[in-house]
């Protein structure tokens, strides 16, 4: 047998560690001195030892290291990829986000070499599109693009297109509402009462009839955003094209959770089902953010018929090559039919501007 002092040193485990490993029974000596409480190891415990140290330095939990150490080889190797693809697909998530925030704080960080001046008046220039697509029998995407709104549902089951369209109809009284909100708050609020009254008013969860939505409410230079299922929000910058939303689906949340690679989730036979929708049979619980808007960013919204096709490379591509968002809605759905549009394709596309160059 081995001193703890000897195996620490073999398996490049400090004696400290150790002893935390032992009373979360991950790694037990094999024998402990009943007078003096000291550790003995066998160098068979080598070998997990050492893997526990090689995933502690992944920066795998304990408890999922104490998982990993209980499986068969293949299984563990298994295991260890789910969770290096869980790692990978929190990072670029990160990476997005942060370049995000950069571009957020750097705009609050404004000086007076900013070309753009921050009280100026915004619009926004916008267009919508809904199509069938190429193998659904009826459309059930609904779509709008307003000077102060912008929206799109994906509607589902037998009734998904009356509900896609009643969602974003409910929101459409918020064109006309902004001298009520006093500040970002305000905005925000009202954005999510519209939401939740459409919520309120969808059919029952029992007759799998529902819908997602995905909106931006604009008060100013501020852009209130929604989003409840797996439509999806995004805005091109000088940074590139940034994701903004975070699908509800049990097949994201598996990603989440490392049990499938993103490239698994893609052809998975269940990818379409929701955690969170406007279906009236269960709890109401939108995703908000609010944001700093800023002449020459253009906004994308659009349903899971253009991102479950098309990948993003191509959508900022798109986006990016068309020269009004009337150009860019027609690109992506042409894009959409190109890779077969299997599903309803729905897409609002905006471009932030000042009020008096776009008078």
């Amino acid at each position: 047998m081995l001193t703890i002092g000897a195996f620490a040193r073999a398996s490049r485990l400090s004696p400290k560690a150790l002893r935390l490993y032992d009373e979360l029974g991950l790694l037990t000596p094999v024998r402990v001195d009943p007078h003096s409480g000291y550790r003995y190891y066998a160098p068979a415990q080598l070998e997990r030892a050492r893997l526990v140290a090689w995933l502690r330095r992944l920066g795998m939990p304990l408890a999922r290291i104490r998982e990993v150490c209980g499986l068969a080889p293949a299984a563990a190797a298994r295991a260890v990829a789910a969770y290096w693809a869980q790692v990978e697909t929190e990072v670029a998530a990160r990476r997005d986000l942060a370049a995000f925030l950069v571009d957020q704080l750097e705009r609050k960080d404004a000086t007076m070499t900013e070309p753009h001046d921050p009280t100026a008046p915004l619009t926004l220039q916008c267009a919508a599109r809904t199509d069938r697509g190429l193998v659904r029998p009826a459309n059930q995407d609904a779509a709008h693009a307003g000077p102060r709104l912008l929206a799109v549902a994906d509607g589902y089951g037998p009734g998904g297109g009356p509900a896609a369209t009643a969602a974003v109809e409910a929101l459409k009284a918020l064109e006309d509402e902004e001298d009520q909100w006093a500040g970002a708050d305000d905005v925000l609020a009202a954005l999510e009462e519209a939401a939740r009254r459409a919520h309120r008013a969808a059919p029952s969860a029992d007759e799998s009839t529902g819908s997602t939505l995905t909106a931006v409410l604009r008060s100013g230079a501020r852009l209130a955003l929604l989003h409840v299922g797996d439509s999806r929000a995004y805005v091109l910058r000088d940074s590139g094209l940034i994701r903004l939303t975070h699908d509800h689906t049990l097949v994201q949340s598996l990603v989440d959770e490392g049990r499938l690679t993103p490239e698994e989730a893609r052809s998975h036979p269940q990818r379409a089902l929701l955690s969170r929708s406007l279906d009236g049979g269960t709890d109401f619980a939108p995703d908000l953010q609010l944001l700093d808007a800023r002449p020459g960013e253009r906004y994308l919204l659009c349903t899971d018929g253009l991102t479950g096709v098309v990948p993003p490379e191509a959508i900022r591509a798109a986006l990016a090559g068309a020269a009004t968002p009337h150009e860019a809605v027609a690109d992506l759905v042409r894009l959409a039919h190109e890779a077969g549009a299997p599903d309803n394709v729905g897409c609002v596309v905006a471009d932030v501007v000042e009020e008096a160059a776009a008078a």
